[in-house]
């Protein structure tokens, strides 16, 4: 799964956001679990990249939820 940009983000509706959230959510919990077990991980840098879209999906939800 390809790391999403913010302009992305923002032309998405509200439900596809969240539905985003919820997968990348758990690809983070999957990846988390798999390295506290002491198993390597293809690629380390995508658990920060991941939290980095976390943020940003959930910063877009936020600005959406404020301006109501």
């Amino acid at each position: 799964m390809p790391i999403i940009r913010l302009e992305e983000i923002r032309e998405m509706t509200p439900e596809q956001k969240k539905v985003k959230l919820g997968e990348i959510k758990t690809e983070l919990s999957k990846m988390r679990t798999l390295i506290k077990a002491g198993g390597s991980v293809e690629n380390p840098g995508r658990v920060k990249a991941l939290k980095k879209v976390v943020a940003r999906i959930e910063t877009v939800l936020n600005e959406e939820a404020s301006k109501q």
